[in-house]
């Protein structure tokens, strides 16, 4: 006898005829559908295709004649264009498999492509040769894993600072935290003890005639060490420079309560985020300190406990002197008659340079010194003053960014956002004479894509400019270039490609083969489309 189940069974009935169903109506939308062409609109396959082969030559300068390989363009002769790193090829000859181009005079290292029928077709990379390269021997491979914002040379090499934690991967196993000394040539040097070292980004770092170090920036301890406020002083091997003083005991039955360890150098800033002392300047055993701060501080050590210091705070923004021991020195830049405190600059000092005669030149995003009209650049005498001589007019109309002085030229040049300097037409790149006034010889073109943010002159009198722009007066440069003192694309020294970052900081040196070069440190990743650290050194050949 077999027994059945009739509700499974009408269950299992229901679902085939759902399926069924189902089935049937994807069938009949299938069909709907593909009664259009869903590549109505597309573009026709061409053909065209780079092989992966690499051209010959696969280097070459402008003017030279260069063969690609690429399949399929036989039947499109004079119908189509070729760009190296965006810039136009003239197109010599071409078969199915190959096609011959002349490099033009303003290519630049970069990617290849051909355009056809409003189709893009990339290639292999191209490099064009120049007198501008990268250092193939410098050991920094790696750099660092954060902005290098100031360097100085010592008797074995360089000392970096910044905002890094890592230099060629020499962390975790030893501690690299915002100060590292490297090599003439780039390697790792164990010469400073460091320790744990700052807790917060160095902006600057100076050598004092004793052979110590002061540096400043926007950290709060040094190796664990509390109590600083933005800058304070090292040892020769880069310890801190401490001392133990004796402090309020809240608890008589434990006697090392009465004493405390504190840096040496008793003075500082502090100021609305982001506070920062962005640069500083030593002469005659007292630092000058400029930046983005308020309020001059140091500590009364004899009133305080270990954990509980009692500050002492004087008005002073963005710019003070400091002695030998950190107190401020109230014969610079100070008023004692000005109730609240002394004005100074009404806006952060982005970068300054110290002059021979002690004079400091300042820019950054400011309109008023002491309530005198400053747009962006001022000159301080040695007493905090302005200095009326500095013939920069009504300066600038926008924030400067960086400023440098090239003592073998007498020019010094700002760059920032900005498009006018004392009324005259300058598009973010300005030179200046050494009295301030505007170099008429030099006239920088148009950018576009971005803005420029560093400008220096080498000692040859070429222009070294960088920032985030993609053409300068209608070329393709990538945010790196090389100019003439009139301001024109330098010949044969713009042949690198793509850079992308900021450069702070440049030292004219040598390569190893003896070349003059330039050692770039900041907050870049890319030079000449090749991955960096932000640094690296780049031959300039004559």
């Amino acid at each position: 006898m077999i027994s059945i189940n009739i509700k499974n069974t009408r269950i299992s009935l229901i679902k085939s005829v759902l399926l069924l169903s189902i089935i049937l109506s994807f069938s009949c939308s299938k069909e709907a559908i593909i009664q259009e062409d869903p590549y109505k609109g597309g573009k026709e396959a061409l053909g065209v295709k780079f092989t992966g082969a690499e051209p010959t030559p696969n280097a070459g300068t402008p003017g030279d004649e260069v063969t690609f390989n690429i399949n399929g363009l036989e039947k499109y002769e004079n119908k189509f264009e070729f760009l190296i790193n965006e810039t136009k090829a003239e197109v010599l000859s071409s078969t199915d498999s190959t096609v011959t181009i002349k490099v033009p005079e303003d290519a630049s290292t970069g990617g290849t492509t051909l355009l056809l029928d409003g189709q893009s077709f990339f290639g292999p990379k191209f490099t064009i040769q120049g007198k501008v390269s990268v250092d193939p021997s410098f050991k920094a491979v790696n750099g660092t894993n954060g902005a290098i914002a100031d360097i100085i040379a010592t008797s074995t090499g360089y000392i970096l600072v910044g905002t890094f934690t890592n230099f060629e991967s020499q962390a975790p196993a030893i501690p690299v935290n915002r100060i590292v000394a490297m090599s003439n040539d780039g390697e790792f040097q164990t010469s400073l003890t460091t320790r744990l070292g700052a807790d917060g980004p160095i902006q600057s770092i100076n050598k004092l005639s004793s052979g110590k170090y002061m540096i400043s920036g926007g950290f709060s301890s040094y190796n664990r060490i509390a109590g600083i406020n933005g800058i304070t002083r090292l040892n020769v091997n880069g310890s801190l420079d401490s001392t133990s003083v004796e402090v309020i005991n809240p608890d008589p039955d434990r006697p090392s309560f009465g004493v405390d360890t504190v840096p040496t150098f008793n003075g500082g800033a502090i100021g609305n985020p982001p506070f920062s002392i962005v640069k500083s300047f030593v002469k005659d055993n007292k630092t000058i300190i400029l930046g983005n701060f308020i309020y001059y501080l140091s500590y009364f050590y004899e009133r305080s406990t270990r954990e509980n210091k009692v500050i002492f705070g004087t008005k002073m923004p963005q710019l003070a002197r400091l002695k030998e021991n950190g107190e401020l020195d109230s014969t610079y830049n100070f008023d004692p008659s000005i109730k609240g405190g002394y004005a100074g600059p009404n806006g952060p000092i982005n970068d300054a340079f110290m002059q021979e005669d002690g004079k400091i030149v300042a820019v950054g995003a400011f309109s008023t010194v002491h309530g005198a009209q400053a747009n962006n650049i001022v000159r301080l005498k040695n007493d905090g003053t302005v200095d009326n001589t500095f013939a920069t007019g009504s300066g600038t109309d926008g924030p400067i960014t960086s400023i440098n002085y090239n003592a073998t030229t007498g020019r010094i040049l700002v760059a920032g956002n900005f498009r006018t300097f004392n009324g005259k037409s300058c598009n973010g790149v300005a030179m200046l004479n050494a009295n301030g006034s505007v170099d008429d010889v030099f006239k920088f073109g148009q950018l576009a894509g971005g803005i420029p943010n560093y400008a220096a002159q080498l000692n040859n009198g070429k222009v070294l400019v960088s920032g985030d722009f993609n053409s300068y007066g209608g070329i393709i440069r990538q945010g790196f270039m090389i100019l003439d003192q009139n301001g024109a694309l330098s010949k044969g020294y713009n042949n690198t490609g793509a850079f992308q970052g900021r450069i702070i900081k440049m030292v004219q040196t040598t390569s190893s083969l003896g070349y003059p070069a330039v050692l770039l440190v900041g907050d870049f990743t890319k030079f000449d489309n090749k991955k960096v650290g932000n640094i690296v050194r780049v031959e300039i050949k004559p």
